[in-house]
């Protein structure tokens, strides 16, 4: 499969580039551990519990692992369906936040400079 990359993607990789070096931003297991964070936070917010959390991962674990692009496709459905419930408007969220980081450039450098190399925790 070729990737064609939408506008909000192009427009993440342009932070990326300007933000982190080539070994840091095209790491995928970095990104993973970085998105994982990030859906585990959007899980907290939601009232998601650390046993819940514990649980759901002791189940997908326990599954064959899938493949990356039909998981993403996954993800995106549920995202978009867990926005709608909660009355978020997904596109305008993912614009406030890649606006806000590009203001943040140097702290999350910092940051990320700070983090054990190849350590899934962000500091």
């Amino acid at each position: 499969m070729v990737a064609e990359i939408t506008s909000y993607q192009s427009r993440v990789e342009k932070w990326l580039e300007a933000c982190f070096p080539q070994s840091v931003r095209s790491d995928p297991g970095e990104r993973t551990h970085r998105f994982l964070e990030e859906a585990l936070e959007l899980a907290q917010a939601n009232a998601c519990t650390r046993a819940d959390a514990l649980a759901l991962v002791e189940y997908v674990f326990g599954r064959p692992s899938g493949q990356p692009a039909e998981e993403v496709g996954g993800v995106m459905v549920t995202l978009a369906s867990l926005c709608s419930a909660s009355d978020i408007n997904m596109d305008e969220a993912g614009d406030w936040e890649l606006d806000r980081n590009w203001d943040r450039i140097e702290q999350i450098r910092a940051k990320q400079q700070s983090k054990q190399h190849g350590s899934p925790l962000p500091q």
